[in-house]
């Protein structure tokens, strides 16, 4: 779920399942290494450069507030260029990110919500794309065709979910809904770097912004998942709601081409996959009337690990040991999750409500264990 949309993670940078804070706890002088240094309160955003050479970028971001925020890059429309979520008060972390030459601005966003507190930014000169291997190259064009390949094959799954929502077919409904979402849990990043798509079908009615209304402004798969488990009825607004979740996911089909992909941006979606899992599926927040949060975990997973095959040849020239030590958290994490799988093969997982503490402090310490190299893959494919 988009950053637009998630509630605020309190106490980062203790001892949580918040993945993504704790890489925020990594402690580096700010604006090192001719880094641009991002200095984040709960109503200031200032950045040490305004204009710098496009290429590779680090961003040395320090939150000095007393709410957890998180900063972004965005172009003008407001598509996402490089981001990073769940910056905990008093800690900071480093963002490395390929950025074109252009006009751009740096947003943070105290509490995680609303659109920021922006800075224009200007990037000029020789693109870093210019000055890739043909290694880096491949993994970008892979990548693109399995995003792409995925939100194609979402759809039917999808339609199949929402023709049983209109027939008001409940169990065939509830039969449907984990499947519909795979693809999409795989390539996540990738929609939620268009910025509107993801609060239209992903999005849980905690996450609505201010001033919008649950009975109106809410849609998507959870609030059908709402529907099918808690009210367990179909209504006409859910039947329209179906319609709309085809419509909205069609858009996301056809944006996908035009996604801005990089290998930094593709290393860090791959993190930020482990971080939805950290947040939202570890908690057993994201499908909290389903329990059905261990295939979307799966998914989650599936879409890093792909990720990081792509960008292994690479990362393996410029960071060897990174490499071995990825590959077995990789493993180790997909032998842990299979613990949970009903039968062989598919995509039929316990419910989580079934999941006892004890296995879930299990299942947050192997994606911990997964995170921390994990967060270190942008840095190694451009060095």
């Amino acid at each position: 779920m988009s950053v637009r949309s998630r509630r605020l993670l309190a106490g980062a940078c203790t001892v949580t399942l918040a993945v993504a804070a704790l890489s925020a706890c990594t402690q580096k002088p700010s604006g090192a290494d001719g880094a641009v240094a991002v200095t984040a309160s709960d109503s200031t955003c200032e950045v040490s450069k305004t204009e710098f050479p496009a290429g590779h970028l680090t961003l040395d971001v320090e939150n000095k507030g007393t709410k957890v925020t998180e900063v972004y890059v965005l172009f003008p429309d407001d598509r996402i260029a490089a981001e990073r979520e769940n910056i905990g008060p008093g800690t900071k972390t480093t963002i490395t990110a390929e950025i074109k030459a252009g006009d751009y601005e740096i947003a943070c966003k105290p509490g995680m919500k609303g659109d920021g507190i922006r800075r224009k930014i200007t990037a000029s000169g020789k693109n870093a794309a210019a000055g890739r291997s043909p290694e880096a190259d491949a993994a970008v064009a892979a990548y693109r065709s399995y995003v792409l390949e995925q939100a194609q094959e979402s759809l039917p799954k999808a339609q199949g979910f929402a023709d049983a929502v209109k027939a008001g077919d409940i169990e065939t409904a509830k039969k449907l809904y984990a499947p519909s979402r795979i693809g999409w849990e795989r390539t996540e990043p990738v929609a939620e770097s268009f910025g509107d798509i993801d609060p239209k079908v992903d999005v849980r009615e905690d996450g609505l912004e201010a001033g919008q209304d649950p009975a109106k402004d809410w849609t998507g798969w959870h609030r059908l998942e709402k529907a099918l488990w808690q009210d367990g009825k179909i209504g006409d607004r859910e039947k329209e709601l179906a319609d709309r979740l085809m419509t909205d996911l069609n858009d996301w089909v056809g944006r996908v081409g035009t996604a801005e992909i990089t290998p930094t941006s593709m290393a860090n979606g791959a993190k930020e996959l482990l971080d939805e899992v950290s947040r939202n599926k570890i908690t057993g927040e994201e499908d909290r009337y389903s329990h059905t949060d261990l295939v979307d975990f799966k998914g989650n997973l599936e879409g890093a690990q792909k990720t990081y095959e792509l960008l292994k040849p690479v990362a393996a020239k410029n960071d060897a040991p990174l490499v071995k030590d990825l590959d077995g958290q990789f493993a180790s994490l997909t032998a842990l999750l299979d613990k949970y799988r009903n039968g062989t093969g598919g995509y039929e997982y316990a419910s989580y409500d079934t999941v006892a503490e004890a296995q879930r402090k299990e299942l947050s310490d192997g994606v911990n264990a997964l995170a921390e190299p994990l967060s270190k893959l942008a840095a190694a494919v451009v060095k």
